[in-house]
C-alpha cells in the first residue's frame, strides 16, 4: 500500500499521548455521488455548510476522542477541511473504501489505542453513538471491530423500503446474534417483515450506523485480506471482517429523539436538511 505520509512528522509528537483518534475518511471520486464531501447542506439558521464540515462538527461534540482528522487523497477536500479548522491526513488514491483509508491514516499516526472511523456522509451521528462505540470495544477483548446499530422505528423502516422500491441504494441494515456479534450487513432490508408499523413503533429491523472503532492490529491487517464475494456483491467494507472470520461487535444505540440518516444519494439532501431544521441544528 502506498501512503502519502508527508504529515507524519507534523503529528507524531502529538500522537504519543493519544489513545482514541477519530478519522473522517473522505474521497471526491465517488461513482454514485462525485464530490459528495463538498455537498452543501442548509441547517435551521439558513447557513449552508459542507457535508465534510458537518461531519467534523459532529466529531467535535464527542467526549473521549483525543483527536479528529480528515483523511483524504484530494486537494479540494483537504483545502476545504483546513479552511474550517480541521487537521488533515493526506492518504493515497489506492484506498478502496473508508476502512482502507483509515488503515493508511493509522500508518501516519502511529501507536494509538483505537481508531474511530466517522464516515464523512453521516453528519447527523449523535455524540453518544461514538461514545458507546468506544466503550463497547474496550469492554470486548475478542472483537476486532465495533459498529453501532439503531433499531428502526416504523418511519425509518418505511423510508428504507421506499428507497429500495425506487431502486436507490439507501441505508444499510444489520443482523446480530444473541451476543451482539454481527451475522450479516446488507443494503437490502433484512430481516424480512411483512408487518406494517406505526411511525414511532419499534420494528425488528436494525439500521446500521456507518461508524466503526478498530483495534490497530485488525486495521493494519484489513487491507491485506482478500475481498470476498459478499463484500463484492454488497459493497460493504465491514463484510471483509466477517468473511475473514473476525467478529464484528454490534453496539445497540438509542436515538433519544435525534434523527439519523446518511447522505448516500443527492435525493438524501432534502431529507437531511429537513432533519437539521427539525432538530434546530445550525
Amino acid at each position: 500500500m502506498t501512503v502519502v505520509s508527508k504529515t507524519r512528522e507534523q503529528v507524531v509528537s502529538k500522537t504519543r499521548e493519544e489513545k482514541v483518534a477519530c478519522v473522517i475518511p473522505a474521497r471526491y471520486a465517488s461513482t454514485r455521488y462525485p464530490g459528495k464531501p463538498l455537498a452543501m447542506l442548509t441547517g435551521a439558521t439558513g447557513e449552508s455548510v459542507s457535508l465534510i464540515e458537518r461531519s467534523w462538527r459532529a466529531a467535535q461534540g464527542v467526549s473521549g476522542l483525543d483527536s479528529v482528522y480528515v483523511a483524504t487523497d484530494d486537494d479540494r477536500i483537504a483545502d476545504a477541511a483546513r479552511a474550517f479548522g480541521a487537521e488533515v491526513l493526506m492518504t493515497s488514491s489506492d484506498a478502496r473504501n473508508g476502512t482502507e483509508r483509515c488503515a493508511e491514516a493509522l500508518e501516519i499516526l502511529g501507536d494509538v489505542e483505537m481508531i474511530v472511523n466517522l464516515q464523512g456522509d453521516a453528519p447527523l451521528t449523535p455524540p453518544w453513538f461514538l461514545e458507546r462505540l468506544v466503550e463497547g470495544l474496550r469492554n470486548d477483548a475478542q472483537a476486532a471491530i465495533a459498529t453501532p446499530i439503531l433499531r428502526c422505528d416504523g418511519e425509518t423502516l418505511a423510508a428504507l423500503k421506499a428507497d429500495r422500491a425506487a431502486g436507490r441504494v439507501g441505508g444499510t441494515t444489520a443482523v446480530a446474534d444473541s451476543k451482539m456479534r454481527g451475522l450479516y450487513f446488507s443494503k437490502e432490508v433484512v430481516p424480512f417483515t411483512s408487518e406494517t408499523y406505526a411511525a414511532e413503533a419499534p420494528t425488528p429491523v436494525f439500521h446500521h450506523v456507518g461508524v466503526y472503532a478498530y483495534r490497530p492490529w485488525a486495521l493494519r491487517a484489513y487491507p491485506h485480506w482478500p475481498i470476498g464475494p459478499l463484500e463484492t456483491l454488497e459493497g460493504l467494507e465491514q463484510l471483509r471482517f466477517l468473511e475473514a472470520g473476525h467478529p464484528v461487535l454490534c453496539v445497540e444505540v438509542e436515538a433519544r429523539g435525534a434523527k439519523f440518516w446518511e447522505l448516500n444519494n443527492p435525493e438524501d439532501i432534502p431529507r437531511i436538511e429537513a432533519m437539521l431544521r427539525e432538530m434546530g441544528a445550525a
